[in-house]
Parts: C-alpha cells; sequence; structure tokens
C-alpha cells in the first residue's frame, strides 16, 4: 500500500504540475482540498484523469461517495486498491 500512496502522490505533483511541492511534502492523511493540500475542482477533474490512466480506474461524478474518494491519499488507495481487487 505505501507504494501504492507514493506512485498516488507522484501522480498529483506531477498530473496538476505543483511547482512548489513534492510527493514527499503531501501527508497521506491530509485533506487534498481546502484547508490541506488547497486543491479546487478543476484539480479534481484533472486527477481523475490522471488516475485513470495511470491505475485504469473510473470515477464516477454521480456516484455519492466520489467526493470521499478523493478526501486523501489514504482515501484514494483505499479506493484503488478496492477497485483493483474486483477486477481480479
Amino acid at each position: 500500500m505505501d507504494e501504492l500512496k507514493k506512485e498516488i502522490k507522484e501522480c498529483i505533483v506531477s498530473s496538476l504540475e505543483l511547482e512548489d511541492v513534492t510527493a514527499e511534502d503531501i501527508v497521506d492523511s491530509e485533506p487534498l482540498f481546502g484547508t490541506g493540500l488547497g486543491l479546487d475542482s478543476i484539480d479534481a477533474l484533472e486527477l481523475g484523469v490522471a488516475l485513470k490512466k495511470k491505475f485504469g480506474v473510473k470515477f464516477n461524478a454521480e456516484d455519492k461517495d466520489a467526493k470521499a474518494h478523493f478526501a486523501s491519499v489514504d482515501a484514494l488507495a483505499e479506493y484503488i486498491s478496492s477497485q483493483k481487487a474486483g477486477e481480479k
């Protein structure tokens, strides 16, 4: 799971072209939006596309839990892991 979280953080930094943030700066449990990393709704869309390309997972904006999946790196890792487990 730690490797997955590292890949997610690298994906966040590269896909959103964060200039003053490195993957090591992102805390797994810290919120990605608002007070945490400070991402916004446009970032969420770009990140969703990047994660879909990298990990092959889909995010549905209509899903009531979609916002929760993007709450933190921990939440994204849980969601991606569960999607990957469902494919097997």
